[in-house]
């Protein structure tokens, strides 16, 4: 990776971490502050919570696709402004109901897909891998700095002043866009990033990948729902609000490092279903033993518990739809995943809100702890795949061979189970069985 392709990286990866910052600081800091609000209710709290997902959810890939008609840079620009819009509304709301607006606006600024999609025009085929891990780097930062950050900011500048550092992060963010990201001189056909609309349906509809889906819908409901209570139980334990950012600090760090343990097993051939089953066991019991938690070190020990759950599904559900997509339907498949994920999130906050409205911290709890039994049975209708991996390739310009002649040879590889050509481009799309696959049986395609 040259210098030009690290840094357009490390920026790209920066405009993930400030727009995420902006959605998640406020998730720690709402449920404390919901007696200040004008017509507040449970309800109307876990709705501002949400919201955000289900206009992600909507908007996430038809601003993917108007990237592709229009530049890369003008539709994050337009999500960026419109992200920064709404934390100015939420910051100068006077009732829960603009927050609410606000929050819907936030998430109108949905531009992680065109994000995506700007990595792969400036960067090589053969350096993407890099690209991406760096951006994925960041997101996972993102989340833990966020809930870190937002009792802190909360504390000094209150509700108002989480939304303002929202909006200017969202500044920061235009700003990196346009001086340190580069315009790309072409917009590249990257399939691994790319919704292909005329896929869409056979992607949603699969029955490999309906349990990862649900699965990701599961998981970020049990987020959102989970912050509308994790506060609240701080405050019922005795942790003064002041110091929550500093026990979520220690939760996350051990929970991060109790993992990797579980990290290593998933990546053994075979293990990666039994763990994905084992981690929704954890939540299971996390949640179970967060109903009726009664001191501070208990409660410490099972938020442990689920963030281990919650990490480790939040890397191997992914991983896994991308080993069961076909070749080449990768960026539909993601498109749908995130689709999944973003409306998990809104009916975290509407279903949170109502158990609440309705019962109490144990109501939402228990009623989470039977959805996860549920989500534990369908688990078993994942298939293991640990076997089977995506490669995309660039070919050599001179192999002089037609387009499905060199389909045909790469489908004649030992270990190919699958190829999607982009001949314009000159980029190939793989399945491989990574224990028959050779990379050197290829070497007459690549450059």
């Amino acid at each position: 990776m040259n210098n030009k392709e690290f840094l357009a990286a490390i920026a790209i990866a920066v405009l993930f971490l400030v727009r995420m910052l902006g959605l998640f600081t406020i998730l720690p800091v709402l449920p404390l502050v919901a007696e200040e609000l004008v017509s507040s209710t449970p309800l109307l709290i876990g709705v501002a919570i949400g919201i955000y997902g289900l206009s992600q959810a909507v908007l996430q890939v038809p601003l993917g696709l108007a990237s592709d008609r229009f530049s890369r840079k003008s539709v994050i620009t337009f999500g960026l402004v419109i992200f920064i819009l709404g934390s100015l509304v939420a910051a100068m709301a006077e009732d829960i109901f603009g927050i609410i607006l606000g929050r819907f606006l936030q998430g109108c600024g949905a531009i992680a897909s065109t994000l995506l999609a700007l990595v792969s025009d400036v960067t090589r085929v053969e350096q993407r891998s890099k690209a991406m891990a760096i951006i994925g780097a960041g997101i996972g930062t993102s989340f833990g700095v966020s809930i870190v950050l937002g009792p802190v900011i909360a504390a000094y500048a209150g509700l108002s002043g989480v939304f303002m550092f929202s909006a200017m992060v969202g500044v920061l963010g235009l700003i990196i866009l346009w001086t340190v990201v580069p315009t790309p001189i072409s917009l590249k056909t990257n399939l691994d990033t790319k919704v292909v609309m005329e896929k869409f349906s056979s992607v949603l509809f699969n029955t490999s990948l309906i349990p990862v889906n649900l699965g990701v819908f599961f998981l970020h409901y049990f987020l959102t729902a989970g912050f509308l209570v994790f506060p609240l139980l701080f405050r019922e334990v005795g942790i003064s609000d002041a110091d929550h950012s500093m026990y979520y600090l220690g939760i996350l760090f051990a929970s991060v490092v109790l993992m990797a343990p579980f990290v290593w097993v998933s990546d053994r051939k075979g293990r990666s279903r039994s763990v994905m089953q084992w981690m929704v066991m954890v939540l299971l019991l996390a949640m179970l033993g967060l109903a009726s938690v009664k001191g501070s070190v208990a409660l410490v020990l099972f938020m442990v518990a689920f963030f281990i759950g919650f990490n480790l599904l939040e890397v191997l559900l992914p991983a896994h739809m991308s080993r069961v997509v076909a070749a080449g339907t990768r960026g539909t498949g993601m498109g749908v995943y995130s689709t999944f994920q973003f409306l998990g999130t809104f009916a975290g906050g509407v279903v949170g809100g109502v158990l609440l409205s309705y019962g109490d911290i144990s109501t939402v709890l228990y009623v989470n702890s039977g959805v996860c039994v549920f989500w534990f049975l369908l688990s078993f209708k994942v298939e293991n795949l640990n076997e089977v991996e995506s490669r995309t390739i660039d070919l050599r310009s001179d192999v002089g061979l037609p387009a499905n002649q060199v389909v045909e040879g790469l489908l004649s590889v030992n270990g190919v189970l699958d190829v999607v050509l982009i001949e314009e481009e000159r980029v190939a799309y793989l399945k491989v069985d990574s224990d028959r696959f050779n990379e050197t049986d290829i070497q007459q395609f690549t450059q």
